[in-house]
C-alpha cells in the first residue's frame, strides 16, 4: 500500500472524506524523506506541519538543565507533530527526531487552514485530530501514574518490538520514567536472558 493510501486510510477511520475532497487535499500534500538523527522540528522552531510516517520512527524530547528527556515515539502509520506550536503558531518546546530513517507525507500548516474553511470535513478531521491527542496525552498521564515501568515496556514493545529493542537505554528510561538500571533489568526479562 503507498502512502498516500495509508493516510487516507487513517483519516477515513476519523471521517469520511468525499473523492474530490480527497483529490483535492491530497494534490497538495508534500512527500519528504529524512536521514536517521534529521530534525522534523527543532526545539524553538514553529511546527509548520502535520507528518504522517509512511515509514520509519520518531522520538520526540525536550531538554531541561542540559538533559533530554523523551516524551513519546511514533511508528510507522502514525502521525507526529509538534502539536501545541502547530496550533498556537508559538517556538516549540519539544524537538521531533528521526530514530530511523523516515519516508513522510507533510501537511502543511496553511494547507490544512484552507481546508478547513472549505470543507466541513475538513473541520471534522481538524476537531478529531485535536481530539486523537488530547486523548493520547491523558493515557500516557494516566499510564505514568497508574501502571509498572514493565507494563509501559510492554505496551511500547507492541508497537514495535525491534525498534524498542535498538533504542537507547537513556531515551527509554527518559520515556518509562524510571532509571536506566532499572529499565536494564526489565529488558532481560523480555530478552529470554
Amino acid at each position: 500500500m503507498n502512502g498516500l493510501n495509508q493516510m487516507r486510510e487513517l483519516i477515513s477511520s476519523f471521517t469520511r472524506l468525499r473523492e474530490e475532497e480527497w483529490q483535492k487535499f491530497s494534490k497538495l500534500l508534500l512527500q519528504k524523506s529524512f536521514p536517521k538523527g534529521s530534525y522534523l522540528c527543532k526545539e524553538g522552531q514553529v511546527e509548520n506541519y502535520i507528518f504522517f510516517l509512511v515509514r520509519g520512527a520518531t522520538r520526540n524530547y525536550f531538554l531541561k538543565d542540559g538533559k533530554e528527556f523523551t516524551v513519546d515515539f511514533q511508528f510507522e502509520g502514525e502521525m507526529v507533530t509538534a502539536y501545541y506550536s502547530f496550533i498556537t503558531r508559538q517556538p516549540s518546546m519539544i524537538a521531533i527526531q528521526a530514530i530511523e530513517d523516515i519516508e513522510a507525507i507533510l501537511i502543511p500548516y496553511q494547507l490544512l487552514q484552507d481546508f478547513y474553511q472549505q470543507s466541513h470535513s475538513g473541520e471534522r478531521i481538524g476537531r478529531l485530530i485535536a481530539e486523537f491527542h488530547y486523548k493520547k496525552r491523558l493515557e500516557r498521564e494516566m499510564d505514568l501514574l497508574s501502571t509498572t515501568a514493565e507494563d509501559r515496556y510492554r505496551q511500547l514493545m507492541n508497537r514495535n518490538p525491534e525498534l524498542i529493542r535498538n533504542t537507547s537505554v537513556k531515551h527509554l528510561s527518559t520515556y518509562l520514567g524510571i532509571q536506566p538500571e532499572s529499565l536494564s533489568r526489565i529488558r532481560k526479562l523480555y530478552s529470554g536472558n
